[in-house]
C-alpha cells in the first residue's frame, strides 16, 4: 500500500532526517551551481570581468523575486501534502499537489511578462550604473525568457522530497547542475556570448530539470501523482497553500529587498567595486548556507509526518537534533570565512583592487554567523508544523524591521560608509535569529508537552 512507504513515524527520527537531508543537502549544494557557475565563469571573462560580474549581481533581487514565488506554491503545498499523508488523506495531498502545479505555471507566465516590462527601472533602482547596466540587461532579459521552468523546477522538486524521494529529488538538481556545468563555457567562451550564454545555459538546465520533476511526478514510482483531474483551483485548498508558503516566499522577497538596499547603499557610498564585493558576498553565503538549509528543510517531512499522526515525542527529537547540528555547522562555517577570506573571493574574481577591499568586507558581513542557524531552524519548524504566520512574522522582523533600517542608519551614525551597511547583517543575525528561536522553545515546546499528555 502507498500508505506504508516512507512512513516517517516509524524507526529512527534522526535517521528518517539524515535519510532526507544528506540527498536533499547535496541537491541544495548543486542547485546553488546554477548560478555560481555563472559567476565563476563570468568573473574569468578576459575584458570587464569585474563590471560583468556586478551586472549579474544586479540582477539577483529579481532572481530572488522568481524564487520567492516557487517557494511561495513549493513550499506552500508540500509540507501540506506531508500533514495530509500521515492523516491516510492521499486524495487531497494530491490536489494540494496539482493546484501547486498550476500556481507556479500560471505566476512564472506572469513574472516573465512583468519581468521584461519593468526590467530597466527596476535594475536602476537596485544599484546598476551606466557601466553595469548592459551587462544586466543582457543576462535578465534571457533569465526571464525561463521562468516557467525555474518556478516548475524548484517548486515541485519539495513535492519529491516531501514524498521521501530525497534521492530522486538530488538527482533532478544534478541533472540541470550538469547541463550547466557543459553549457556555460561553451555559450559564454566558445560562441562568445558572455554574460548572454550563462543566461541561456542556466534557463536551459532548469527546463530539463522541470522535465524530470514532471515526468517522475506523472510515472508509477511517485506515491503522490500529478493528475490533471487535480489542476482545478480550489479556493480553500489555495489559501491553505498561499498561507503555509509565505514563510518561503516572504523570505525570498525580503532577501530580495535587503539585496536592492545593500547594492544601492553600496553604490552610494562605494561605487560599482562595492556592488561587485556583494556579488561575491552572496555568491559565498549561497554556498555555505546551503548545508543547513538543507538539514532544516529535510526535518520539515519528518516533523509534518509526524505532527499529523500524534508523535509529539518525535517531535521534539527531531527539533532538538536539528537545532544542534544547525548551531555546530554554522559555527565552524564563520571560523572558515574570518580565517580565509580571501580564498573565497577568489573562488569568484582574482583583480586584486576587489581582494583588497573585499577581505575585510566579508569578515565584517559574516561576524557571529551562527546565529542565523538559529533563524533557520526556528522558522522551518514553524513551518514543518504548519504555523504559518509565526514563520512569516519572524522573517519579515529579522530584514525588513531590523536590516532595512539599520543599512539606513548605521553608516550614518557611526560615518563609516560601507563598513556601516555591512554590519548591519550580524546586528540582525543576533537579534532577528535569537528572537525566532526562543520564541519556537516557548511556544511550541509547552504545546507538544500538553498534547502528548492529552494522548
Amino acid at each position: 500500500m502507498a500508505e506504508t512507504k516512507n512512513d516517517f513515524s516509524k524507526g529512527s527520527v534522526i535517521g528518517n532526517i539524515l535519510k532526507l537531508a544528506l540527498p536533499m543537502t547535496l541537491a541544495q549544494l548543486i542547485n546553488v551551481l546554477y548560478n555560481i557557475i555563472d559567476r565563476i565563469y563570468i568573473g574569468r571573462i578576459p575584458e570587464h570581468a569585474t563590471l560583468a560580474l556586478t551586472g549579474i549581481g544586479l540582477c539577483l533581487p529579481i532572481i530572488s523575486m522568481v524564487i520567492a514565488f516557487a517557494n511561495l506554491f513549493g513550499m506552500g503545498g508540500a509540507p501540506l501534502c506531508s500533514i495530509e499523508r500521515g492523516r491516510g488523506n492521499d486524495g487531497e495531498a494530491e490536489k494540494i499537489m496539482g493546484n501547486s502545479f498550476v500556481l507556479l505555471l500560471l505566476f512564472g507566465l506572469l513574472l516573465t511578462a512583468l519581468g521584461l516590462i519593468f526590467k530597466r527601472p527596476m535594475l536602476y533602482l537596485f544599484g546598476a550604473s551606466d557601466m553595469t547596466y548592459p551587462y544586466a540587461n543582457q543576462y535578465i532579459s534571457i533569465y526571464l525568457l525561463g521562468s516557467v521552468f525555474v518556478m516548475i523546477g524548484l517548486g515541485m522538486n519539495s513535492f519529491i522530497n516531501s514524498q521521501g524521494f530525497g534521492t530522486i529529488g538530488m538527482m533532478t538538481v544534478l541533472l540541470g547542475a550538469i547541463f550547466n556545468i557543459i553549457l556555460d563555457p561553451v555559450f559564454i567562451f566558445m560562441l562568445g556570448m558572455g554574460v548572454q550564454g550563462a543566461a541561456l545555459a542556466t534557463i536551459l538546465s532548469q527546463f530539463f530539470s522541470a522535465l524530470w520533476i514532471v515526468r517522475f511526478l506523472t510515472g508509477k514510482k511517485a506515491i503522490l501523482r500529478l493528475k490533471i483531474s487535480c489542476f482545478r483551483l480550489q479556493t480553500e485548498r489555495v489559501k491553505r497553500i498561499v498561507a503555509l508558503g509565505m514563510s518561503g516566499f516572504t523570505m525570498a522577497i525580503t532577501n530580495s529587498l535587503v539585496q536592492i538596499m545593500y547594492n544601492s547603499s553600496l553604490q552610494h557610498y562605494g561605487g560599482d567595486l562595492y556592488v561587485g564585493i556583494m556579488t561575491v558576498i552572496n555568491s559565498v553565503r549561497e554556498v555555505i548556507s546551503m548545508p543547513v538549509s538543507g538539514i532544516t528543510n529535510s526535518c520539515q517531512p519528518v516533523i509534518g509526518f509526524n505532527y499529523g499522526a500524534g508523535e509529539y515525542k518525535r517531535v521534539k527529537k527531531a527539533i532538538k537534533f536539528v537545532s544542534i547540528v544547525a548551531i555546530l555547522y554554522t559555527t565552524a562555517m564563520w571560523g572558515l570565512v574570518h580565517g580565509f577570506p580571501e580564498f573565497f573571493i577568489r573562488i569568484f574574481n582574482k583583480e586584486p583592487e576587489l581582494i583588497r577591499a573585499g577581505v575585510p568586507s566579508l569578515r565584517i558581513y559574516y561576524f557571529g554567523f551562527f546565529f542565523m542557524s538559529l533563524q533557520f531552524a526556528g522558522q522551518s519548524i514553524f513551518v514543518g508544523l504548519g504555523k504559518a504566520k509565526r514563520a512569516v512574522f519572524f522573517s519579515i522582523f529579522r530584514k525588513v524591521v531590523i536590516v532595512i533600517p539599520l543599512i539606513l542608519f548605521i553608516p550614518q551614525i557611526l560615518g563609516n560608509g560601507t563598513a556601516g551597511v555591512l554590519m548591519a547583517e550580524p546586528v540582525s543575525n543576533l537579534v532577528g535569529g535569537s528572537a525566532c528561536f526562543i520564541t519556537m522553545l516557548v511556544t511550541v515546546w509547552p504545546e507538544l508537552s500538553e498534547k502528548r499528555k492529552e494522548k
